[in-house]
């Protein structure tokens, strides 16, 4: 539930329309409902303004399945989101509900059932390379399903800077830019130099070995000299999409 959702909630007590009965039983799974291996937050969404996400890896598909199940149940209208899933994961997700959606490139299931706006602009997500696009899928993705205005640029790097040059308008658009880069991570310097908007740089572990599994991306990026850049951790692209999301929103 969010805040739209309890006061409804409550008009419907008030007049009659649900009893308090009904009104007990549904209280009693708030905050959270137990499930033995899980326990859903029911509450998060009034907290925060954005449901609970599932991290699949380590799940099984009967886990997530079971956890989407209790959240259908809540009856909120809030999209749900899955982050690293896999194809036997999306099969039982499905099964439960149709409306399901699997995104292959970055694992992420979806559930769409609100189409609100909940931004104040839009969100740009742009790649170093190819190779980083699974990432910046997760981050897009995520900002889309937190109710937000999301695009992409895709292999703008800097080994050709002109790449990335072409489409300084769209930069100078965005309210909010997730740079998404492995290798050395320069990227997001060079976008930051460029912008007055947040930069939220995404280190990659995409590289060869002396990129130590993202682990030079990342230290290049929190070394960045330009002052408009924070970091997130390597690979977390949830993260990124859901920090541009809540910046995006205020």
């Amino acid at each position: 539930m969010d805040e739209r959702e309890v006061r409804k909630f409550l008009e419907a007590v008030k007049g009659g329309k649900l009893t308090v009965e009904s009104a007990v039983e549904k209280l009693k799974k708030l905050p959270y409902e137990d499930l033995g291996f899980a326990k859903i937050d029911h509450h998060r969404s009034l907290r925060q303004g954005f449901p609970e996400v599932i991290f699949a890896r380590k799940k099984t598909p009967k886990q997530v399945a079971e956890i989407v199940r209790g959240m259908l149940r809540a009856k909120s209208s809030h999209n749900i989101l899955i982050t690293r899933g896999d194809k036997q994961i999306f099969a039982a997700v499905k099964k439960i509900s149709r409306a399901a959606k699997f995104h292959g490139l970055s694992g992420a299931i979806t559930i769409s059932r609100s189409a609100q706006n909940n931004g104040k602009g839009f969100i740009l997500v742009v790649t170093a390379g190819t190779s980083d696009i699974p990432v910046a899928e997760e981050a897009l993705v995520t900002a889309q399903m937190m109710g937000h205005r999301a695009e992409a640029i895709y292999d703008v790097g800097v080994a050709g800077l002109h790449r990335l040059l072409e489409h300084r308008e769209k930069l100078m658009q965005a309210r909010v830019i997730i740079c998404v880069a492995g290798m050395e991570g320069a990227l997001p310097s060079v976008v930051a130099g460029l912008v007055s908007a947040p930069v939220i740089a995404v280190p990659t572990s995409t590289g060869y070995g002396s990129s130590f599994g993202g682990l030079t991306a990342l230290l290049a990026m929190l070394n960045s000299c330009s002052s408009n850049v924070s970091v997130v951790n390597i690979d977390n692209g949830f993260g990124a999409g859901c920090v541009a999301g809540v910046i995006n929103r205020l």
